[in-house]
Order: C-alpha cells, then sequence, then structure tokens
C-alpha cells in the first residue's frame, strides 16, 4: 500500500471528541473518569487516509456496518493497524463465520441462532471469545433489529451459557429524530435493564448507546460505549 497523503485533521478532531466525553462522564450521577466511556469510531464510508490518521493518534476501535466492509479496510490498511473491528450493523447468517474471524465485537445480536453460529465459527478457529451486545429494540419500531426489553434477559441467559463468545452488555438505537425527553427515557431505561438481567447473564459491563448527535446525554444515563462517526470524522464520503 503507498503512503498517502493523510488530510484529515485528526489529532485536534479526536482531542476535542475527547474532551467532551470526559466532561459528559464528569456530569454524570454518581460523576464518572474519562476512562469509563469507551470511543467506538465509525468509519463506514470514511477513507482509508482518515482511519489511518486516527489510528495513529491512539484509536484503536472502529466500527462498520457491514463484515465486507471491515474484511476490506484489513485489506487495504498497513498490516500493523492492529485495530479491533467492532461490527455494528445486522449481522446475516451467511457472514456469521467472516465476522467471527475478523471482529473483535459484534453489537447487534438479536438472535440465539446468529450468537450460536459466531460461537462455533470462533471455537473452532481456537480463537478468544468474540465479545458481544444484545441489541434492544425499546421503541418496538418495525423493520429495526433487537429483541423487546422482555425478551432480553432470556436471549441474554442462552448467550452466556455459550462457549467461544462472551456477552457483553446490550446495544440500542433509539428511534430517529427522538427529542431528549424520549432519548433520556431510552437510555436510562436500557441501563436498567442490564442492571436487571445482569446477574442472569454472568455480569455484563457494557451499555453501547450513543452517536454523534447524543453522545453526552447517553454518557450522563450511564452509557459505557459511544458510537462516534459524523462528531469525529465531519460528514462521510459518498
Amino acid at each position: 500500500m503507498q503512503a498517502a497523503a493523510i488530510i484529515y485533521e485528526e489529532p485536534t478532531a479526536l482531542a476535542a471528541l475527547r474532551t467532551r466525553i470526559a466532561a459528559a462522564a464528569a456530569a454524570s450521577r454518581p460523576a464518572r473518569p474519562a476512562e469509563s466511556v469507551r470511543l467506538l469510531a465509525v468509519s463506514k464510508r470514511q477513507s482509508d487516509q482518515q482511519v489511518i490518521a486516527c489510528r495513529r493518534a491512539g484509536q484503536q476501535d472502529f466500527g462498520e456496518n457491514y463484515v465486507q466492509e471491515i474484511i476490506a479496510r484489513i485489506e487495504r490498511l498497513p498490516a500493523d493497524s492492529d485495530i479491533e473491528w467492532h461490527l455494528i450493523g445486522a449481522l446475516q447468517s451467511n457472514k456469521t463465520a467472516a465476522a467471527a474471524r475478523h471482529c473483535s465485537w459484534v453489537h447487534s445480536i438479536d438472535r440465539l441462532k446468529t450468537a450460536r453460529r459466531l460461537a462455533e465459527s470462533r471455537s473452532s478457529a481456537g480463537m478468544e471469545p468474540i465479545n458481544v451486545c444484545v441489541q434492544v429494540n425499546l421503541g418496538g419500531e418495525a423493520g429495526k433489529g433487537g429483541v423487546s426489553a422482555g425478551e432480553a434477559g432470556d436471549l441474554g441467559e442462552e448467550i452466556s451459557r455459550l462457549g467461544g463468545i462472551r456477552l457483553r452488555g446490550l446495544m440500542c438505537i433509539p428511534e430517529a429524530g427522538a427529542q431528549p425527553a424520549l432519548l433520556r427515557e431510552r437510555f436510562s431505561r436500557l441501563r436498567s435493564l442490564q442492571e436487571e438481567i445482569s446477574g442472569r447473564c454472568g455480569g455484563l459491563d457494557t451499555l453501547s448507546m450513543g452517536m454523534s448527535s447524543d453522545f453526552e446525554l447517553a454518557i450522563r444515563e450511564g452509557s459505557t460505549m459511544v458510537r462516534i462517526g459524523s462528531a469525529l470524522f465531519g460528514a462521510r464520503s459518498q
């Protein structure tokens, strides 16, 4: 891969974003350290140069919507990039083996069948367990992935019994255009749900909630991982 000019002023953007994350964590009740919130850089449709610059500045966790996009990134980026890839979009059944090989995390588990296939693929490859979150559809939106709040505990308990997979927590994507009051309700509900079912699921430590437009609110409601694209990279490339 030929060296390319870095056109993204990433260190400034990343530093500013981390400052906002730290301030939101400090504003939580109780206050939390900045290190309690993990930043996931959502790189979908961003340039490889942007990803390289961001990684060189210390960002290690990157997320994409599709397994094939993660594989393409891995093939194009320098071999020493040492990126932890997170799948944040829906996982198709025929892509589970590829996800198991190339991803460190899958945030969108909403079926036991998918979790089993991931676990089996990871185990057969002799790899460490893959980290996953159960996606919860708190608004009951048709056509959106995720289980209902009432189903999350049962699915989490089943996943926690599998080898080759580690259930870390819950993920949600609130309704598009939701106002702050509804966002707070959704984020607070996911936190409460995690507290309710954690004992059944072997202990949960991750709340994947909050994106560029609402991550500070999500952090104040307990998020431990925020999925940030435009607030870090700017507008997406077409």
